[in-house]
């Protein structure tokens, strides 16, 4: 009965300022590195041992992984990065102050960008500085997928395929497996996992730096799911 624990990154300096962040590589604040390490002495006490480790391209959820791994002892465990399970883009919002963003567009429209399952933000231009195309870690990757913006359902999209050709068989080969990611790409995984309605996965929220602990039968099935609260 393989496991699977998804934790999303500790508190970000991003997360502290209320700003959208999205593709944007910010660094965990120092309450996000605490909660991180604080997620890796939940995984010891809890005694569960990994066979592989994956996370995004973006240093907060590297971080969160590793200090995750180094307090329960398994800094060793083999790790694969992957731009799939980055978060969400929030396209021409990055770097934008949340109640910034509310005074100019409005509070019902902010709320739609952030919560609707299939509603885009404003596109971020290629062209843009800002823009993913030119950032090193993407640029061996097709320009015509690198997103100006997304949605959940966009997310969804771009991290399932990674969960058949990787998570899903280290699962049903009864490997247990740890992913460190982001609030949204780890949203849309618990969707798709616990095929959770699209007006219900609105509601959903991942707190930073908590495990949550999935078991799963040898038909991929969910057969138990625990917080590894304090």
């Amino acid at each position: 009965m393989a496991k699977l624990v998804l934790i999303r990154h500790g508190q970000s300096e991003w997360n502290l300022s209320n700003q959208f962040t999205g593709w944007v590589d910010v660094d965990l604040s120092e309450k996000g590195t605490e909660e991180a390490k604080e997620a890796g002495r939940r995984i010891k006490k809890a005694g569960l041992e990994f066979d592989q480790a994956y996370t995004s391209v973006l240093t907060r959820a590297i971080k969160t992984l590793h200090y995750a791994l180094e307090e329960s002892d398994q800094l060793w465990i083999p790790e694969t990065k992957t731009w799939r399970l980055n978060e969400r883009h929030y396209g021409a919002l990055q770097g934008q102050n949340k109640a910034e963003a509310a005074k100019k567009w409005g509070d019902e429209q902010v709320h739609i960008w952030r919560r609707s399952y299939d509603t885009l933000p404003p596109l971020l231009s290629a062209d843009d500085e800002g823009s993913a195309a030119k950032d090193r870690r993407y640029a061996n990757l097709d320009p015509r997928i690198i997103p100006g913006g997304e949605n959940l359902k966009v997310t969804l999209e771009r991290v399932i395929p990674f969960w058949e050709d990787h998570i899903a068989p280290d699962l049903l080969d009864g490997k247990n497996v740890i992913i460190a990611a982001h609030g949204n790409s780890l949203r849309a995984l618990t969707k798709y996992i616990e095929n959770i309605s699209d007006e219900d996965i609105i509601n959903l929220e991942m707190t930073t730096g908590e495990p949550v602990v999935y078991t799963f039968n040898d038909k991929l099935e969910v057969t138990d799911k625990v917080k590894l609260s304090k």
